[in-house]
């Protein structure tokens, strides 16, 4: 990481986990855990019902709070759906876009992404777009070209002042969940391409300022190694974000 262009991030996705009186535990454990000022930028995403509690669990700390999906359009006739604006006014500074777990279970495309990081962008927060390769694609040698694809779609139509502000994930699927995590130099290789796409595109100011984090099976034994990459800028954390301890182990390892 270059601290000096880009502030590491270290982003716990705690998924489907945790009722609203564990997640303030959580939380509250974590802020103790951490320091009074890290010097990474620490963020969790509770369940949406969790949000609100979430916050007032941390007033005071230096955990922000983030949304782990989020619906295109402001308001309307969409059942089941929660809006941008509506994040915005429980105070999340974040939303995570593009989720592997979304696109294969629910069928997100490229374009769906695109518009919901938008729509996030045009409610004064940040979106985490999330890209990354299955194993298969791994094994066909299509992992840059693939990712690229994703992380160009997903951009497509942003003015550069909102480019400024996204934060992309690279999280191999076959990685997720597995226990499975790609080497430090198969990382950091995918995070280079990556970069590369944004400052062919965009210009290398834009490219050297944004953050790339890496996700898949993240655990305080390698995370250190990790984020000791030049391209790797924090990590988006499953699993491990689920316990205290082990987050603050590993927003300890952003920080080295």
């Amino acid at each position: 990481m270059n601290p000096a262009l880009r502030r590491p991030l270290v982003a716990g996705n705690w998924k489907l986990h945790k009722t609203v009186g564990e997640s303030t535990e959580l939380v509250a454990a974590l802020a103790k855990a951490l320091p009074a000022e890290p010097t990474a930028e620490v963020v969790v995403a509770p369940v949406f019902t969790a949000l609100s509690a979430v916050r007032d669990a941390a007033a005071g700390s230096a955990i922000a709070h983030a949304a782990q999906d989020v619906y295109w359009e402001a308001s309307g006739a969409f059942t089941g759906e929660v809006s941008a604006p509506l994040l915005s006014d429980l105070g999340c500074s974040y939303v995570i876009v593009g989720h592997s777990e979304r696109r294969q279970l629910f069928g997100e495309s490229d374009e769906h992404v695109a518009r919901k990081a938008a729509a996030v962008l045009g409610a004064g927060m940040v979106p985490i777009v999330c890209c990354g390769e299955s194993l298969e694609q791994r094994e066909a040698g299509e992992t840059e070209a693939h990712v690229l694809s994703q992380v160009g779609a997903a951009l497509a139509g942003l003015s550069e002042g909102d480019l400024a502000k996204v934060v992309i994930a690279y999280e191999p699927i076959w990685a997720i969940g597995t226990g499975r995590t790609a080497s430090p130099d198969d990382a950091q290789q995918v995070h280079g391409a990556i970069r590369g796409l944004l400052s062919e595109r965009f210009g290398s100011a834009l490219a050297d300022g944004t953050r790339i984090l890496y996700g898949g099976s993240v655990k305080p034994g390698n995370a250190a190694e990790l984020m000791a990459q030049p391209d790797i800028d924090g990590a988006l954390v499953g699993g491990a974000s689920l316990e205290s301890d082990s987050f603050a182990a590993i927003v300890a390892a952003a920080q080295a």
